[in-house]
């Protein structure tokens, strides 16, 4: 269970600070119009290795002299790090299932991506799959270098064992509200059958704030972390998420030192931040159950993160036509209903549940998801997305996890200095 647990977690460790420019990033407009064979790279889920391979076969069946070579992201620090060094030797793939949103815009300072509205029917049918959620995915010269593909809503999921344990009601836990999770917490760690209520990894990287402050941020909010050039998180709303948290670490409900596994899976957590994705590696292993993220005021929350992942196409790709029939058939109704079908996973598509109603009929704990999924809040698409999250990040370990300092004087301080890179074009 913990090697399926860490394929899924931030599958998207990225390490990956753009400079310099890769080959092929001139307008493509010959290459955007030419057929052929292709290859594409996936991830290394064994889910999606699955489902990968079915949707090659299916393409190649009916596109003879268009075939799909595919195979694993290459092995490396991270899938990002492989990507950004393919795109500098010029020797990326066609496409990519597996694309960060917070890696496109190092990506794309690479010169490495394809718009995808350069061609005819691009923006139409980005649109017409994604609808309004699709705004979050343009970069900032306002074209969209990213298909977004499937997220992970991130919801709170609870162990119901450990919570009747704790003489809590494990089928209507109190755990909307800001106060109500703090006592919830409390009374959890205080009755001793969990050594933390919740335990997010309490390290460094960029990426661990989308797993914990992001998604409270989020449905609290509903704004993004950057908007229009600033910094939200210096924001009242902002400061509060912060706020929760800082206690939540100052009275050990979350613990300050790391976790060597699956704190959720192995009972030393009776919470866990999650996505869908959670449902079939913990299945009956743990009797869980699953909520929104709470609100200050325990209010309906305004979104959560998506943890979600694109399709880029790549410059070093010589038959883009065929790659954007590609991508429009992986990302077909029928393709994403194989997609959800095959790992849980919520396609990036308008009114999901209806779309589906079988399916969502038959797997019931994954509809909350797909509820989720209709409110997603995606990592800004914002020059230096990475150093800006580090930047954060660093502030966050700072005065949240070990409390040092002002928190809301930190936390302004570091706003000002993502304003900064956020202008850094």
């Amino acid at each position: 269970m913990k090697k399926a647990l860490l394929v899924m977690l931030p599958a998207a460790a990225l390490a990956l600070t753009a400079c310099g420019s890769g080959a092929g990033s001139d307008s493509g407009s010959a290459a955007n119009d030419a057929r052929g064979p292709i290859t594409i790279w996936y991830s290394n889920n064994a889910q999606e290795v699955a489902w990968g391979k079915s949707m090659v076969a299916a393409w190649n069946a009916a596109h003879p002299k268009e075939k799909v070579s595919a195979q694993e992201i290459p092995a490396g620090k991270s899938s990002e790090e492989v990507i950004g060094a393919a795109i500098t030797a010029g020797n990326a793939p066609c496409l990519v299932l597996n694309t960060a949103p917070a890696a496109v815009p190092g990506f794309q300072k690479q010169g490495g991506l394809v718009a995808l509205d350069d061609f005819p029917d691009g923006k139409q049918y980005l649109q017409s799959r994604v609808g309004d959620r699709l705004a979050q995915y343009a970069s900032p010269d306002g074209k969209y270098y990213q298909m977004p593909w499937k997220s992970n809503p991130v919801m709170i999921f609870y162990n119901k064992q450990l919570f009747k344990k704790a003489g809590l009601d494990a089928e209507h836990p109190k755990l909307a509200s800001y106060q109500d999770f703090l006592a919830t917490s409390r009374k959890l760690v205080k009755s001793g059958v969990a050594k933390a209520a919740i335990w997010p990894a309490p390290t460094s990287e960029f990426y661990q704030s989308w797993f914990d402050y992001y998604p409270m941020f989020a449905a609290q909010t509903g704004k993004q972390l950057v908007e229009d050039g600033k910094a939200q998180f210096d924001s009242p709303e902002g400061i509060k998420a912060a706020e929760m948290w800082k206690t939540m670490y100052s009275e050990g409900l979350a613990p300050k030192e790391s976790f060597n596994g699956d704190s959720f899976g192995e009972g030393k957590a009776a919470m866990a931040t999650v996505g869908p994705w959670a449902v079939s590696v913990y299945g009956d292993k743990v009797k869980w159950g699953a909520v929104p993220v709470p609100t200050a005021d325990g209010a309906a929350g305004k979104g959560t993160f998506s943890d979600e992942k694109s399709i880029g196409m790549y410059t070093s790709c010589k038959n883009r036509a065929t790659a954007w029939d590609v991508m429009k058939f992986a990302t077909s109704k029928q393709q994403d209903g194989k997609l959800l079908e095959a790992t849980g996973q919520m396609p990036m598509r308008q009114a999901l549940t209806s779309a589906y109603p079988s399916y969502f009929a038959s797997h019931k704990e994954y509809e909350v998801f797909a509820q989720q999924a209709e409110h997603t809040i995606e990592a800004p698409n914002v020059p230096n997305s990475v150093e800006i999250w580090q930047t954060f990040r660093d502030a966050y370990t700072k005065a949240v996890i070990f409390g040092k300092g002002d928190l809301t004087a930190t936390l302004k301080d570091a706003a000002g200095k993502v304003g900064k890179l956020a202008e850094n074009q």
